[in-house]
C-alpha cells in the first residue's frame, strides 16, 4: 500500500482583476522541490456571469481531474475512488467534506475564479503514523486566520523569535565543530 501524507485541500478565491504572473505555481513548484509538500492535483475554476463553474487548463497532463471530480465537474469511475480510499486513514472521518468543496465552489461570485490546490504534506508522514500509533485522533486543524492572531500576536513573534536565535546558535556552533576539524 502506497504511504501518503496528510492530504489538505487549500482554496483561494481572486477577483475579477487579479494578475496572475506565475509566481504562485513557481512558489508550488519550490515547497515540493524541498520536499515539503507535493502537489497532487491543481485546478483553477472560474464563475460565469450566469452562474456556472468551468474549470480552467493549468497545462499540465492530468493535472484537475481529482479537484474537478470533488467539485462535481466531472464523475470518476468506481475503481479509482477505492484506489484513493485505500490511501487514505482508517476510520476517523476529520476535514472537508465534499459537500463543503462544492459549496466553497458555489459561494464564489459571478466573474471571479478560484484555485484550489490538494497538497500533501510529506514532512508529517512520520509524525500522523507515531500520532495514530499512539492513539491518537485529529480532532481540529487549520491555519490560523489574522484575526485569530490579534490577541497573542506579541507572543507568536517573540516566539518565532526566540527559536529563530536558538537555531542560527546551533548553527554556529555545529560551524565552529566542523572549522575546529579541519
Amino acid at each position: 500500500m502506497v504511504t501518503i501524507g496528510p492530504v489538505q485541500m487549500l482554496a483561494v478565491e481572486f477577483g475579477p482583476d487579479a494578475k496572475f504572473a506565475g509566481k504562485i505555481i513557481e512558489e508550488l513548484e519550490s515547497l515540493e522541490r524541498f520536499g515539503f509538500i507535493r502537489v497532487i492535483d491543481l485546478l483553477f475554476v472560474q464563475k460565469e456571469q450566469d452562474g456556472t463553474i468551468s474549470g480552467r487548463d493549468y497545462q499540465a497532463e492530468g493535472m484537475g481531474t481529482t479537484i474537478a471530480s470533488l467539485l462535481g465537474l466531472e464523475t470518476r469511475t468506481l475503481r479509482e475512488v477505492e484506489a484513493l480510499e485505500e490511501m487514505a486513514d482508517e476510520g476517523y472521518p476529520f476535514g472537508l467534506s465534499q459537500d463543503d468543496i462544492r459549496e466553497m465552489a458555489s459561494a464564489l461570485d459571478p466573474g471571479t475564479s478560484a484555485g484550489f490546490v490538494l497538497l500533501e504534506h510529506v514532512w508529517a508522514r512520520t509524525l500522523r503514523r507515531v500520532i495514530r500509533e499512539a492513539g491518537g485522533v485529529p480532532i481540529a486543524e487549520g491555519f490560523l486566520t489574522p484575526e485569530t492572531f490579534g490577541p497573542v500576536a506579541a507572543e507568536i513573534a517573540e516566539a518565532v523569535r526566540a527559536l529563530d536565535a536558538a537555531a542560527e546558535e546551533t548553527s554556529q556552533r555545529h560551524a565552529r565543530r566542523r572549522l575546529g576539524r579541519l
